[in-house]
């Protein structure tokens, strides 16, 4: 039996924690982040936008990652931010995990991050890239669906509130 991928291969949100290591800087740095995944257009790719807030930094990191290309157990991924531009890798996946890596291009950054589903529906992942100035980074985290229906709560508090 294969197990059916919600994370990137549905639109959903996804929300996660974890920690940045960073070689530049002698401490670990606690993250939170926020993916939304939009469905698979008619051209067959899948539009993400992820956001990372880093304690101690005080603006956001906002990357665009776009996957295509999908076939039997692999896919092709672009991502795009502020700080690198765009780069295009490979990505693979298997009923327990989701990868996917950037190397030999011309913006002299690399590395990949990997997605372990977990038996509760939540990926732990593990990232790690690296610069031609040797600057590393290394993330290890937490994904997981949020609950469903967060504004819908307020929503219905406001309303009981009020009557």
């Amino acid at each position: 039996m294969k197990f059916k991928h919600y994370f990137i291969f549905e639109p959903k949100a996804w929300i996660g924690e974890g920690v940045i290591t960073l070689n530049m800087v002698e401490e670990r740095l606690n993250f939170f982040t926020k993916w939304a995944v939009t469905e698979q257009d008619f051209a067959g790719k899948i539009q993400s936008v992820q956001e990372l807030q880093i304690s101690g930094i005080s603006e956001n990191m906002r990357n665009e990652l776009t996957f295509f290309d999908f076939s039997e157990n692999k896919f092709s991924v672009e991502m795009e931010n502020l700080n690198i531009g765009r780069v295009v890798g490979v990505g693979v996946f298997d009923e327990k995990m989701i990868a996917w890596e950037f190397r030999e291009n011309d913006l002299n950054f690399e590395g990949y991050e990997t997605y372990h589903l977990q038996k509760d529906g939540c990926y732990l992942m593990h990232a790690e890239y690296v610069t031609s100035d040797q600057f590393r980074t290394q993330i290890d985290g937490k994904l997981w669906q949020p609950p469903k229906t967060i504004e819908d709560s307020k929503d219905q508090k406001n309303e009981t509130d009020e009557g």
